[in-house]
């Protein structure tokens, strides 16, 4: 299955599996079972309202209206949607999937729209023949409009095993011990967080001494006589992930 990496702002790579044709597939015949569903109880309202103050004559203003509501939703249905459930029609939302920008972070105003416009071609002048010999096709499953946004859509449950990260949301009732940790860079925390994967599989004990030296004086503080140096790095990694990582998942 194709996969899209996307770099968090903490320099993590996370892989997605791009969503595949029946799920799309099964999103759109979702939408347009909600679509109906609202098309159906909007022009009962409207038809209702109108005979009760307008009789018989209202008609031909419901049928009116009735083109209106239809043409309304099915021309700005995706683009609403899309804009304000990020990236997601109620149908993808169903199936776990969403739309994303191919640069990893979410899709702007502008590709939204390409995306919108694009969709005359691909569901619209080809009947949808475009977007299907294009998802087909294409590595990443993208249709015309995909093509043109650089958008494209994608499971929303990351294919990345998370227990293998460095960064991660702490426990809400976590006690952190060394506010100091703020001192800290990322890039000294994957470090760290290196040295302590290593020790797992080599046992490598030097290695995890002298990291720990070093941070203990590089941020001044000691630790207590009843932890060793390996339990004092998994504390300054949970620390970090408490103090900084936290901002990520608020």
């Amino acid at each position: 299955m194709p996969t899209i990496k996307i770099t968090t702002t903490q320099n993590i790579n996370i892989e997605y599996e791009v969503a595949n044709f029946s799920d799309r597939i099964a999103a759109r015949l979702i939408d347009y079972f909600l679509f109906m569903i609202v098309y159906s109880i909007s022009i009962t309202i409207v038809a209702l309202f109108i005979r009760d103050n307008y009789g018989q004559q209202g008609n031909e203003t419901v049928g009116i209206i009735t083109i209106v509501i239809w043409l309304a939703l099915s021309v700005f249905y995706d683009l609403i949607c899309e804009l304000f459930l990020n990236g997601q029609s109620f149908g993808k939302r169903s199936l776990k999937i969403k739309v994303i920008s191919l640069n990893g972070g979410r899709p702007t105003v502008g590709q939204y729209l390409l995306r919108w416009v694009f969709r005359i071609i691909d569901m619209g002048l080809s009947l949808g023949a475009a977007a299907v010999l294009c998802v087909a096709f294409t590595d990443n499953k993208q249709r015309i409009g995909d093509l043109v946004a650089g958008t494209s859509v994608v499971k929303t449950t990351p294919s990345h095993n998370f227990d293998n990260l460095v960064f991660g949301p702490p426990p809400e009732d976590y006690q952190s011990i060394f506010a100091e940790v703020t001192q800290l860079t990322d890039k000294d925390i994957v470090l760290i967080h290196d040295v302590v994967k290593n020790f797992n599989r080599t046992r490598n004990s030097l290695l995890v001494y002298k990291l720990a030296i070093k941070i203990k004086s590089f941020l001044n503080i000691t630790y207590p006589s009843n932890i060793n140096e390996y339990q004092f790095l998994e504390m300054i990694l949970n620390d970090y992930n408490h103090f900084v990582g936290n901002t990520q998942y608020n």
